[in-house]
């Protein structure tokens, strides 16, 4: 090869080095080539990967890479045994023992899903545009991938498994019972609570165990516990027992010392009333109630009332006229009536006493107006103000006995300042059974035989004393005829007749006044048998006036009419009983000046009489020639 001259290579040539030139071009030429071989290495990785798993990636410790989805399946089920393993125990304790399931996680819906995993696994390196791709698989290939295998919990299997262990656990409330049979044979048992498996709270713990993929172990079961709506029979058992265990006896005394009664409820009575209730309590629960129907009890007690009622009675008292103080001759005693409901109440408190079944009756008192400590300043009784004297001589003696004990009837009677004065209230029935006997009586203007002859003897002594005590006399009735008795004292016009109807169509008559002052009267009666004698004293306090009598005034005088007779077929022959006196027709006025204490004029009372002419009547024996 032929050189040129260093002139030419001088002329020609510039001074730069060549591999100036030719470095770049090897290094940009050598950059290519690279970059060709590294697609081409790329590029049969990932036409060699396309259906394998990438190298680096692992699940349960098997390396996957360059494992076919198949393969890894294949590797990785055989790796899962967690469903097999791990079991859980449910555990139930009660009365009866302890119950307990087991059961694995599989059996509760653990399930391992080989193709999620594998699925997973296969996206590593696959799941993007190319450059993700290459990014991906190289930190795969620098760094590795677990992937963490997929397993299902399906909840609706441990569901059912639970609903089945619910089948031996719920059980609904028991209510506690009460039986009555007969009067002897109660029974009773306790309430129990259900039990209800709460699937929802104990399905939450089961969720906490298997979520953390626990090796198992004791899940405790959740029960709810419904308590019945009675709990306890066993007191209204004992109750019904010993309201069945005697009969109850009821008594009263009668208020005077004695007693009513007793009157007995069976215990088959008893049974028959009694009653069985549920009553609901403070918490909602309910308990048994026995009680007992009170209606047929208060029925009967209603029928025992009227008897057992008593009027409160006043006291009654002489007045001392020494010491001017009130002496008790007959205590006052309260008035009393039948407390029904009361009376229920005790009926039902010993019906359900096993020691004391005896029952006092209840009874509401009454005080009297008039009590044993009152005072004769407190009633304004200060002196004897009047007094009335009637002689009965010649009476037979059951007429005296009716005197005596018609006048005891008004001994130590107490009238109150501005009310009315009433005989026959004060007297009392006249019948055999309050005492009184058969004599001559008047009625109906005549003399016959009935009860009570010789009580308007007393009603006559008590209007004296009225009369002169300047009262108001009310009402007052003369006799049909004269009665020779009244004549006697005061004389003609000053009687008061008295007598208590017993027919429909008969009129009572009564003797009435009104103590018209401020102050209370007391009456005292006295019977003097020696002078055959009756009186009424009145004390009180007298409010200024004066009485003063005028007359009597007889007109109109008729002859006595002629004497009759009578058949006794208790008298014999030659006997004869003379038992009615004649007497003249004729009419009597009476009357009362009330003065003030200055002789003024303050009224003037008219007392009128009309006598009929009576004619005497004599009993004579049967056969007699008198008798007509």
């Amino acid at each position: 090869m032929a050189t040129l001259p260093a002139e030419q290579r001088s002329q020609h040539d510039p001074l730069i080095n060549p591999w100036l030139v030719r470095l770049p071009i090897l290094f940009v030429s050598g950059g290519v080539l690279l970059i060709l071989i590294l697609t081409a290495l790329v590029g049969i990785y990932q036409v060699a990967f396309r259906d394998r798993i990438v190298p680096g990636v692992s699940a349960y410790g098997i390396n996957l890479g360059g494992m076919t989805r198949d393969q890894a399946q294949a590797a990785l089920n055989g790796r899962f045994t967690y469903a097999h393993d791990a079991v859980f125990t449910f555990r139930y304790t009660s009365a009866d023992g302890d119950k307990f399931w087991q059961l694995n996680a599989g059996d509760l819906g653990v399930a391992f899903d080989p193709d999620a995993t594998v699925n997973e696994a296969f996206a590593a390196g696959h799941n993007g545009n190319l450059i993700d791709n290459l990014v991906d698989e190289a930190l795969i290939w620098l760094n590795g991938r677990t992937i963490s295998p997929v397993i299902r919990y399906d909840q609706n299997a441990a569901v059912k498994q639970l609903e089945t262990i619910a089948q031996s656990v719920d059980s609904p409330p028991q209510d506690a019972t009460l039986s009555l049979s007969g009067t002897s044979d109660i029974s009773a048992t306790a309430g129990h609570s259900g039990k209800v498996l709460d699937i929802t709270s104990t399905l939450n713990k089961l969720d906490d165990a298997i979520l953390n993929l626990s090796n198992g172990g004791e899940v405790p079961l959740v029960i709810n516990e419904t308590p019945p709506v009675a709990w306890d029979a066993q007191a209204a058992a004992d109750r019904a027992r010993v309201a069945l265990s005697a009969p109850v006896m009821l008594v009263a005394d009668d208020g005077k010392g004695g007693s009513f009664g007793p009157w007995v409820a069976s215990v088959d009575q008893i049974r028959s009333l009694l009653k069985i209730d549920t009553v609901k309590n403070d918490d909602g629960t309910y308990r048994y109630e026995v009680s007992v129907d009170p209606a047929p009890f208060q029925s009967y007690l209603q029928s025992l009332a009227p008897g057992l009622i008593a009027t409160p009675q006043d006291a009654r008292f002489h007045f001392n006229e020494q010491t001017h103080q009130l002496e008790v001759i007959q205590p006052a005693r309260n008035g009393r009536a039948l407390n029904v409901p009361q009376t229920l109440a005790r009926m039902e408190q010993a019906i359900f006493s096993s020691d004391n079944r005896v029952v006092p009756m209840a009874f509401d008192y009454t005080q009297p107006q008039y009590p044993d400590n009152v005072t004769a300043a407190e009633l304004g009784i200060t002196q004897m103000i009047s007094q009335g004297t009637t002689f009965y001589t010649g009476s037979p003696q059951a007429r005296k006995d009716n005197i005596i004990l018609a006048a005891s009837r008004f001994d130590g009677v107490i009238v109150a300042p501005h009310t009315m004065f009433s005989f026959n209230d004060i007297l009392g029935n006249v019948a055999p059974e309050s005492g009184y006997v058969s004599g001559k009586v008047i009625v109906g203007g005549r003399t016959v035989d009935g009860v009570g002859g010789g009580v308007c003897q007393v009603s006559t002594t008590a209007f004296q004393a009225a009369f002169y005590a300047g009262y108001p006399i009310v009402e007052r009735y003369a006799h049909g005829y004269q009665v020779g008795y009244y004549a006697q004292g005061e004389g003609v016009g000053m009687d008061a007749a008295i007598f208590q109807a017993t027919q429909p169509n008969e009129e009572s008559l009564n003797l009435r006044f009104m103590n018209d002052t401020d102050y209370s009267l007391l009456i005292e009666t006295s019977v003097y048998p020696g002078n055959n004698s009756v009186q009424f004293r009145f004390y009180s306090t007298n409010p200024g006036r004066q009485v003063v009598k005028q007359g009597p005034e007889i007109t109109n005088v008729q002859p006595a009419a002629p004497t009759t007779y009578e058949s006794n077929p208790n008298l014999t022959a030659g006997q004869s009983l003379q038992v009615d006196w004649a007497a003249q027709g004729a009419e009597v006025r009476v009357t009362r000046l009330i003065l003030d204490t200055a002789g003024n004029q303050i009224s003037k009372d008219v007392f009128y009489s009309n006598y009929q002419p009576w004619g005497a009547i004599i009993q004579v024996p049967p056969g007699d020639p008198r008798l007509g």
